[in-house]
């Protein structure tokens, strides 16, 4: 099977390490174990006895039921446990789609939402998010593309790049469209839980018959190292995944099992840590946007990152590139997630400097 490059990711193994501030990051800062443990003061005297086996194959009763208080309807049976978001997504698709048939991709998006499909052989249709609708998929565009032959639509909410959430009534006007193509809808919700004004999104497996929601504990509990996902999706659904999870997963390991599991059930003081550091970030991002006449964005409601348009003339493979090489400063290109002449700048790291690399890209920008 041949896939295109991933070209996020291959940004990052090329210019990560050499970063002196990066704001591409998307995670808000990451908990030490001894941050998680103070913070759910968990008792490990049950985990020191555990051998370190491969565990319960499909997460432990425990993790499941943990996740399930993520959601309106969810039990055990309609949850299994994954690699990361990354993995929880792939599983969805291995499993469902065949080459030749129809998916619809909401765009900009993490790439797997659009590559996988294509790799496989599925005729992938493209619905492009725009900013004068403030990065909100229009109905009518998606409806058109949208017809009994489609398969599944894949999308994600919150959004990433840009931030936005879409409202509870667009997106159940989302799963009557797809209900009229008898469609699946793969919604990756990694984001969820960090709406900026505190309301969790309803999720797209609660509210529609064949929706598949996707997450981990990597953005909204900072746990990005423990490489834990999950899907929470119909019954017949999780035993299609199952069956092509057996390939390529088996199991996670126990110790992540077992710190997610304490890091989700005490979700509410996890989340308020998490929503403090990104309002705090996201203050000093739209000060700054005030101030800078290069750059513009559409105010992100929700996770971590900002889309931000920049006006002047070179592609933001260049600029990128240039700017690290010059000063340090670390952004994602837009042309990574399809759209140039953007970039993706993450604000959910420590404020201080997120403010010392804004200022020192103006002050690039000035000299361009």
């Amino acid at each position: 099977m041949k896939i295109d490059k991933f070209k996020v990711e291959e940004w990052f193994n090329k210019y990560e390490h050499k970063a002196i501030y990066d704001l591409a990051d998307t995670c808000v800062e990451s908990l030490s174990v001894n941050e998680l443990l103070d913070i759910t003061n968990a008792n490990l005297t049950e985990l020191y006895t555990r051998k370190l086996n491969y565990g319960d194959i499909h997460g432990s009763n425990k993790l499941k039921d943990s996740i399930c208080t993520m959601y309106k309807k969810q039990s055990r049976e309609n949850i299994t446990i994954t690699h990361g978001t990354i993995g929880a997504n792939q599983l969805v698709m291995l499993s469902l789609i065949d080459s030749g048939d129809k998916v619809v991709s909401i765009i900009p998006t993490y790439q797997q939402h659009y590559s996988i499909p294509k790799s496989i052989g599925a005729n992938v249709n493209i619905l492009y998010l725009r900013e004068k609708n403030n990065w909100l998929p229009d109905l009518d565009e998606l409806e058109k593309l949208v017809g009994h032959d489609t398969k599944i639509i894949c999308m994600n909410n919150p959004n990433n790049p840009t931030g936005a959430v879409i409202p509870d009534d667009m997106l159940e006007g989302i799963a009557q469209i797809a209900r009229r193509a008898n469609a699946f809808i793969l919604c990756d919700e990694v984001y969820r839980g960090l709406e900026h004004n505190g309301e969790i999104s309803k999720s797209i497996a609660d509210i529609y018959e064949k929706g598949i929601s996707t997450s981990s504990v990597s953005k909204v509990f900072s746990l990005a190292g423990l490489r834990l996902g999950w899907i929470a999706a119909p019954k017949e659904v999780i035993k299609e995944v199952n069956h092509q999870r057996e390939y390529n997963t088996i199991s996670v390991g126990i110790l992540d099992d077992y710190f997610a599991s304490v890091a989700i059930e005490n979700k509410e003081k996890i989340i308020k840590r998490n929503l403090n550091k990104i309002l705090e970030g996201k203050k000093v991002l739209t000060n700054w946007l005030k101030n800078e006449k290069y750059c513009h964005c559409s105010i992100p409601q929700g996770g971590t990152t900002a889309f931000v348009k920049y006006d002047i003339d070179m592609k933001s493979t260049d600029l990128c590139k240039k700017l690290q090489q010059d000063t340090g400063v670390m952004i994602l290109p837009g042309e990574t997630m399809e759209l140039d002449g953007y970039l993706r700048i993450g604000y959910g790291n420590n404020p201080d400097k997120l403010k010392k690399a804004l200022y020192i890209f103006s002050d690039w920008l000035e000299h361009q």
